[in-house]
C-alpha cells in the first residue's frame, strides 16, 4: 500500500503533516475548481411572477417588482396588463442565493451505456477518469484514476512517486465515503466551491486516512463509491464479474419472463413480441426508445435481425429500466449486494425512511408485494425492479400519510383558523368577460373549499339570479345554485361552510331569497343569535355541518322590517378609491329583516381602524379588506394586524383591477393571521398552487389552524420578521434533487421536437425571513430520466407557516417552460427518498411524471449552511445567541423576567451542548449532519470490530444510560470516537436530569408575569407611560410571555427528543450485537434499562413535562 494516500482521519485535533514524499508528488499546479459554464438559456427574471400590491413598497430598489406607484391598484393594472409568468413568487430579493449561475450538465455517462451492474461500475473504474484530490493545505490537484486489471489496487497519476506506491490497495480500504465527510473537506479552504455530491473520500490504513477526492459530476462519484464498496466487501472472495452479473436475481427472473413468452421454446422471440413484453413490464418506456435499444445490441454484435435472443432481451431490458440512482441506492444500503433482504429494508426504513415500530414481518409483506419474481417472493428478497417499484409506491409518497387525516385540534375558536376561501365562485372565466357558471360551485366544493361567494341580483318572474354583473348573458337561478350548494357542502368536508352573498336583490326578492335558502337547506342553516357573554367565535367542530350566511345585519335593537345599510359591493370601493371625491360616503341599499335575520357569527362591518375595532367590535363582526388595503395594513401595522386576527375573521379579496382574474399572492396575508383571503380557482398559477397545497394538510377539510404565536391572547408575532421568531426554533431544510421521470414537453412549447433541457426550482414560502429560491443544473436533452443530484440547505426560521414549491421547468423553450410542478406544507413533508408525483399547469397529477428527491429536516444546530457547516454546527458559548428579553420600562414587571435571564441561559446551553456532542459524533463517524444517531450505531459497529469479528466494545447501562465500555486496548482513532459518544451521552443525560427544574423556573416566571398582563394599562399609567411609549411596553410584556412560553416549549421538547435518543441508540446497539455475548443476564438487563427508559419518558410526559 502507498504510505500517506490522504489525510489521517479522524484526529481529535490537528492532523498529522503528509510526508515529504507525497508533498513532492504534488508540486504540480493546482487544479481549478472553476468549471466553464455554456452560455445557454434565458434570462433568470423571466420566472418572476406578476408583483403582488405592497411588493414595491417591501422591498425598495429591489429588481423583482414594478416601482411603486402612487396608488397600489394602478401598479396592479400595469401587472395584469403583463404576459402571466407560470412559476415563480414575490420573495425579498436580498434572499436570493447569489453565486449559483445557471450551467449545462455534460453528463460523463454515454448516453447509450448505463450502470445497471456491479460490473458496470468495475469495467468504469478499470477505463479510469479524471478525479481532483483534495489536500489538507486547500490545494486540489487533477490526477487521472484507474482500477487495476486484477481489481486489487487503486493507483492515480502523474506522480513523482514510483508506480508502486502512487497506489493504494483495495485490502487496506476501511471505508468510502459520499460526500464532504472528512476534516480535510471541512476545514479545506475551497470546500465551499466543492459540491456535496461530487465528493467522495476513501478511508483506508489503521490510522483512518483519508483520500479525498472530487469527481467531475455526481454519477461519477456514484459509481466509484459504489464499485469500491462492492470491491471491499468482496475483497476476500475470488470475483468473476461476468458470471456474476449473469447470475443475479434479476437476470434469473428475467429468463423466465422470457421462457414463459417464447411459446416455441427456441430461445428466440420476435422483436415485435419482445417490445410488447417490455412494455407491459414497464409501461412508461416508449415504443420506439425500446426498439432504437434493440438495434443498438444486435449493431454491437453485427447482426442485422428481426429476432430477439434471451440475452439480448434481458440485456435490453437492464439498460432501458434500470435508474442507476436507484442502483447506488440499493447497494449502499444492501451492504453492497444487489438485492435487499428483509433486515436490510428494516434498517432502511428505521434509519433512512423514518418509520417506527417496523418489524421484520412488515418488511417480509413490502417484498411479497412489490418484488416481481417468484423466487424473491419465496426467499424474502427485493431486487432492483421490486426495489424501483416500491420507492415509486404511494407508500414512498412525500407527503405524509398522517396530514391526509384531520390531525389539528378542531376545537378553538373559528378566528383561530386559515379558511379556504373562493373569490368569484361563479366564476370560470376571467371577470370581465366570464359568464356565471354553476360549474364554478361544483369545483370549489370538491375542493374543500369553505367560504363561497353568491352575487345575488334581481331576476324575471320574480326569481333571484346569479349572475357576473359585467356579464349579465347567461344568469344562475339562484334556487338551482343554492340546491347544487346543499348537495355538495359536505362532499369534501363537515366543518362548516360560509356563504359571502353580495346582496344586489330589492327588497321583495330578498324575501324570496330568505324563502329558498329555509327551505333548501332546513336545519344546516345556522341562525342562533350569539352569545354577548361569549368572548370568542365558536369552533369548526361544534358548528359541523352548519352553513353560516356572512352579510349585512339590521340594528338589533331597532324594531322595524327594513332599512338602510352601507352596500359592501366591491367594485363600488374600487370606484370610491379611484374617483377624485374619495372620502364621500357609501351608497346604502335597503335590507329586509327577514334576511338580516340569517346572519349570525358573520355580521359584516366597515373597517376604521384597529383602535376603534378592538374597543368596539364584536366577536361575531368581521371586515372585508380589498387586496390593496389589506397590504397597506400589512406594511404599516402587521403586529396590530395578527393582534386583530386573534379574535375577529379578516376576509381579503382580490383587486377589482385584476380583470383577468388573476390571483394574488395568499401568504402575504397568511403572514398577517387573516383567514380568509379569496382566491380566483378559475385561474392557475403559482399563486393557486400555493393555495391547494396548503389546504393539503390537515385532511384536506379546508381549516388549517394557525400557529400558537399568532393564537396566544399574550404573545408576539410580527408579519414582516426578517429573522428568529421568538420562542420557535428554527429548523434546516435538506433537499437533495435526485433525478426525474417521464418528464412531458411543455404545453403551450410550439416548434419544437420532443427534447426537453429540464432544470428543478425549489422555492420556499412563509414569513420574509424564510422566503427564497434557488436551481439545479440543466440537463440537456433528457426527459425519460434526467439526473440532477444536487443538494440544497434552507434555514426555516418559523416551520408551521413554511411550504415548498417544486417546480421543472425547460430551459431551452419556445413560448411554454412550464413541465410540472407540486406544493407541499412543510409540516406535511415525509423524511428520506421520496418521489414527488408533479402536477400540470392547471393542477391535474400527471400519470407516471415524477421528481426523485432525498429529504432531511434538521433543528439549525444540526445543519449548517453548508459553506460554514465547520463553523456554524459548534456553537460555543462566545459565539452562541441567546434570545433576550426585553425591557417594558414597568419595574415591578422587569423585576420578575429579571429572575428568568438565568433559566433562559442554562435552557440554551443545555440544548445546544447536546446537539453540539450528537454533531462532533456525526462528523467523527463520516456522517452529514443530517444522519441519525441509528446511523452513527450501524457505522461504529462495523469499524469497532476486532480482527476476529468480535466486538471491541460492549454496550453498557449506567442508571438506564447506554454506554460504550471499550473490551481491551484500543487504536487512538476508536478512542476519540467513544469519547465523542462519551460526552454525547453525557450532555444528553445532563439534560434529561435537570431539564425539569429549568422548564419550572422558566414556567414560574411566565405565570408571574401573566398576572400583571390586566393591569399593565394602570401600571403604566402610573410610571407616566403614555402613547406609544405605553404600546411599546405592551409590545414588550407580549415579547417576553411569548420568550418564555416558547422556550420552555423548546427544552420540553429537547428532552422528549433526548430520551428518545437513549432509546434508540440501545435498540440499534443490541441489533448491531453490541450487547454483552453469551450473557442473558445482560441481554436481560438491557431491556429492563429500555423499559426504565420509556417509563421516564411516560413519566415526563404525564408530569410536568
Amino acid at each position: 500500500m502507498a504510505e500517506a494516500a490522504g489525510s489521517r482521519e479522524p484526529p481529535a485535533a490537528g492532523r498529522a503533516p503528509p510526508d515529504a514524499a507525497h508533498r513532492a508528488e504534488e508540486e504540480p499546479e493546482p487544479a481549478s475548481l472553476d468549471a466553464p459554464a455554456a452560455a445557454a438559456g434565458r434570462r433568470w427574471e423571466r420566472r418572476s411572477g406578476v408583483s403582488a400590491v405592497g411588493a414595491a413598497e417591501r422591498f425598495p430598489g429591489g429588481s423583482l417588482g414594478p416601482p411603486a406607484a402612487a396608488d397600489p391598484d394602478a401598479g396592479l393594472l400595469e401587472a395584469a396588463k403583463a404576459t402571466p409568468r407560470r412559476s415563480s413568487i414575490i420573495k425579498d430579493p436580498s434572499n436570493q442565493k447569489c453565486g449559483r449561475k445557471k450551467t449545462v450538465s455534460f453528463s460523463s455517462m454515454p448516453s447509450e451505456k448505463k450502470i445497471s451492474s456491479a460490473s458496470d461500475c468495475i469495467s468504469f473504474m478499470q477505463a479510469g477518469c479524471e478525479l481532483k484530490k483534495v489536500r489538507p493545505n486547500s490545494r486540489i490537484y487533477n490526477r487521472f484514476f484507474t482500477l487495476d486489471p486484477d481489481l486489487q489496487a487503486l493507483r492515480w497519476e502523474p506522480s513523482k512517486k514510483d508506480l508502486e506506491k502512487a497506489k493504494l490497495d483495495i485490502s487496506a480500504i476501511k471505508e468510502i465515503r459520499l460526500g464532504k465527510n472528512t476534516e480535510t473537506f471541512r476545514n479545506n479552504g475551497l470546500a465551499d466551491q466543492i459540491s456535496e455530491d461530487c465528493a467522495l473520500s476513501v478511508i483506508h490504513g489503521e490510522n483512518y486516512e483519508s483520500l479525498d477526492l472530487v469527481a467531475n459530476s455526481a454519477d461519477v462519484a456514484n459509481i466509484w463509491v459504489s464499485g469500491l464498496r462492492y470491491l471491499v466487501s468482496r475483497s476476500k472472495q475470488p470475483l468473476d464479474l461476468m458470471e456474476s452479473s449473469h447470475n443475479t436475481p434479476r437476470f434469473a427472473w428475467l429468463k423466465t419472463v422470457f421462457e414463459a413468452a417464447d411459446i416455441d421454446g427456441n430461445g428466440i422471440m420476435l422483436e415485435d413480441t419482445s417490445v410488447e413484453l417490455i412494455k407491459k413490464l414497464n409501461p412508461t418506456l416508449k415504443e420506439s426508445k425500446i426498439r432504437l435499444k434493440f438495434k443498438e445490441i444486435q449493431k454491437s454484435k453485427e447482426k442485422l435481425t428481426t429476432r430477439v435472443t434471451k440475452e439480448e432481451f434481458c440485456e435490453a431490458f437492464s439498460e432501458l429500466c434500470t435508474r442507476p440512482e436507484v442502483y447506488f441506492l440499493l447497494v449502499q444500503i444492501s451492504k453492497n449486494k444487489e438485492y435487499l433482504d428483509a433486515n436490510d429494508l428494516m434498517l432502511f426504513l428505521e434509519a433512512e425512511q423514518g418509520v417506527t415500530h417496523i418489524t421484520e414481518e412488515m418488511c417480509l409483506d413490502i417484498i411479497r408485494r412489490y418484488e416481481l419474481s417468484q423466487e424473491g417472493r419465496l426467499k424474502g428478497f427485493l431486487a432492483i425492479d421490486g426495489f424501483t417499484q416500491y420507492l415509486l409506491s404511494p407508500e414512498c409518497d412525500i407527503f405524509d400519510p398522517e396530514h391526509k387525516k384531520i390531525v389539528q385540534d378542531m376545537t378553538q375558536p373559528l378566528s383561530h383558523y386559515y379558511i379556504n376561501a373562493s373569490h368569484n365562485t361563479y366564476l370560470i372565466e376571467d371577470q370581465l368577460r366570464g359568464p356565471a357558471d354553476i360549474n364554478g360551485y361544483v369545483r370549489a366544493l370538491k375542493m374543500s373549499c369553505r367560504s363561497i361567494e353568491l352575487d345575488v341580483c334581481d331576476g324575471p318572474d320574480n326569481e333571484p339570479i346569479i349572475c357576473n354583473r359585467n356579464n349579465m348573458t347567461s344568469p344562475l337561478a339562484f334556487q338551482n345554485v343554492i340546491e347544487v350548494i346543499n348537495k355538495l357542502a359536505f362532499f369534501a368536508s363537515e366543518y362548516p361552510l360560509i356563504l359571502c352573498l353580495g346582496n344586489h336583490c330589492s327588497v321583495q326578492q330578498q324575501k324570496v331569497v330568505v324563502q329558498h335558502m329555509k327551505r333548501i337547506f332546513g336545519n344546516k342553516l345556522y341562525t342562533e343569535a350569539p352569545l354577548s357573554s361569549e368572548v370568542y367565535l365558536p369552533s369548526p367542530e361544534k358548528l359541523k355541518m352548519k352553513i353560516i350566511v356572512k352579510g349585512k345585519k339590521l340594528p338589533c335593537d331597532q324594531d322595524i322590517l327594513e332599512g338602510e345599510v352601507t352596500d359592501e359591493d366591491e367594485e363600488a370601493e374600487i370606484s370610491r378609491r379611484l374617483s377624485e371625491d374619495f372620502s364621500r360616503e357609501p351608497k346604502l341599499i335597503w335590507l329586509c329583516r327577514e334576511l338580516s335575520d340569517l346572519v349570525s357569527l358573520c355580521k359584516s362591518v366597515q373597517y376604521k381602524d384597529f383602535e376603534t375595532s378592538m374597543k368596539a367590535q364584536n366577536y361575531w363582526e368581521m371586515c372585508s379588506f380589498s387586496e390593496a388595503e389589506a397590504s397597506r395594513i400589512a406594511n404599516e401595522y402587521p403586529e396590530d394586524f395578527v393582534n386583530y386576527n386573534k379574535k375577529f375573521l379578516s376576509r381579503v379579496y382580490p383587486s377589482a383591477m385584476r380583470i383577468d382574474s388573476s390571483n394574488l399572492n395568499p401568504q402575504d396575508f397568511w403572514n398577517c393571521g387573516c383567514q380568509i383571503v379569496a382566491m380566483n380557482y378559475q385561474t392557475p398559477g403559482p399563486m393557486m398552487d400555493l393555495h391547494t397545497g396548503w389546504f393539503l394538510q390537515n385532511g384536506g377539510c379546508g381549516y388549517v389552524l394557525r400557529p400558537s404565536v399568532m393564537r396566544d391572547e399574550v404573545s408576539y408575532f410580527s408579519a414582516n420578521t426578517k429573522g428568529i421568531v421568538p420562542g420557535v426554533s428554527p429548523q434546516v431544510l435538506h433537499v437533495k434533487i435526485i433525478s426525474g421521470q417521464n418528464f412531458p414537453k411543455p404545453k403551450g412549447a410550439c416548434a419544437k421536437g420532443d427534447v426537453i433541457d429540464p432544470y428543478v426550482c425549489i422555492e420556499i414560502h412563509g414569513i420574509p425571513a424564510d422566503c427564497t429560491e434557488q436551481r439545479t443544473k440543466t440537463v440537456q436533452q433528457n426527459s425519460d430520466n434526467p439526473i440532477f443530484d444536487e443538494s440544497f440547505e434552507f434555514q426555516i426560521n418559523l416551520p408551521e407557516l413554511a411550504m415548498i414549491r417544486f417546480v421543472v421547468l425547460d430551459d431551452d423553450y419556445i413560448g411554454d417552460e412550464f413541465i410540472g410542478q407540486y406544493t407541499i406544507p412543510l409540516e406535511c413533508l415525509q423524511p428520506g427518498y421520496r418521489h414527488i408525483p408533479l402536477r400540470s399547469f392547471v393542477g391535474d397529477i400527471m400519470e407516471h411524471v415524477t421528481l426523485f428527491v432525498h429529504i432531511a429536516i434538521t433543528n439549525r444546530s444540526g445543519g449548517g449552511k453548508a459553506q460554514k457547516r465547520s463553523l456554524s454546527v459548534r456553537i460555543g458559548k462566545k459565539t452562541r445567541e441567546y434570545t433576550m428579553l426585553r425591557n417594558t420600562g414597568l419595574k415591578t414587571i422587569d423585576d420578575i423576567f429579571k429572575l428568568a435571564v438565568h433559566p433562559l441561559r442554562e435552557a440554551t446551553d443545555m440544548r445546544e451542548n447536546m446537539q453540539n456532542a450528537m454533531v462532533s459524533v456525526k462528523e467523527l463517524c463520516g456522517l452529514p449532519p443530517i444522519a441519525s444517531l441509528k446511523q452513527c450505531i450501524l457505522t461504529l459497529s462495523s469499524r469497532l470490530l476486532s480482527s476476529d469479528n468480535t466486538p471491541s466494545v460492549t454496550l453498557c447501562m449506567k442508571d438506564a444510560f447506554p454506554y460504550l465500555e471499550p473490551l481491551g486496548t484500543m487504536p487512538d482513532v476508536q478512542k476519540r470516537v467513544l469519547a465523542a459518544y462519551d460526552l454525547m451521552i453525557q450532555e444528553s443525560r445532563v439534560l434529561i436530569e435537570t431539564a425539569d427544574i429549568t422548564h419550572d423556573k422558566i414556567v414560574q416566571c411566565q405565570k408571574a408575569g401573566m398576572e400583571f398582563h390586566e393591569e399593565l394599562h394602570n401600571l403604566g399609567t402610573k410610571e407616566g407611560l403614555k402613547g406609544r411609549k405605553l404600546s411599546k411596553a405592551i409590545e414588550s410584556f407580549a415579547w417576553n410571555i411569548t420568550v418564555l412560553k416558547g422556550q420552555g416549549d423548546l427544552l420540553k421538547n429537547a428532552k422528549n427528543e433526548a430520551l428518545e435518543n437513549m432509546k434508540q441508540i440501545q435498540l440499534a446497539c443490541l441489533s448491531c450485537g453490541l450487547s454483552k455475548t453469551g450473557s442473558g443476564h445482560a441481554d436481560t438487563k438491557s431491556k429492563r434499562c429500555l423499559e426504565a427508559i420509556q417509563e421516564k419518558d411516560t413519566g415526563d410526559e404525564n408530569g410536568r413535562l
